[in-house]
């Protein structure tokens, strides 16, 4: 017949529970060191990614503004080309017209937007609810206790 894997020797027997626990407390404490390091670790990692990718996305808003204003002289002088009312100062203010109107439609909507937002309204409800249903329960616990 097979014996056990482990032989147990008399120093194992020996262990007082005390012993043991203070063992189990110390690769407790250990194991949650080692999961804060690599918490730490992986968030040090995040914030950089993050940091690389704020910059990446400035870089490429910044590309962008330089692209729009290209496109707006070349809208100018395509206008101009095409025999605008004002000669070129006319079409640049055509220009200037219309991205004032892109900006008000933008606005307009982001506005429509901000004021149909619930406020977190179902958590506050949910919320006070709870807190009513919480005073609730408090006096009849109290009842309870001084008939026990």
């Amino acid at each position: 017949m097979a014996g056990p894997a482990v032989s147990r020797t008399s120093s194992d027997t020996d262990q007082s529970i005390g012993d043991l626990v203070s063992v189990a407390a110390r690769d407790i404490s250990q194991l949650v060191r080692y999961e804060l390091d690599l918490a730490k670790l992986e968030l040090k990692s995040d914030v950089k990614r993050a940091g690389i990718s704020a910059a990446l996305l400035a870089i490429a808003v910044f590309a962008a503004c330089l692209v729009l204003m290209l496109l707006c002289f070349a809208f100018a002088f395509g206008l101009s080309a095409i025999g605008a009312p004002g000669g070129l100062w006319g079409a640049f203010l055509w220009v200037a017209l219309t991205c004032t109107l892109l900006i008000l439609i933008a606005g307009l909507v982001a506005f429509l937007i901000v004021r149909r937002l619930t406020r977190m309204g179902k958590t506050r409800r949910s919320l006070a609810d709870g807190v009513s249903m919480l005073r609730h329960v408090r006096p009849a616990a109290k009842a309870t206790a001084k008939a026990g």
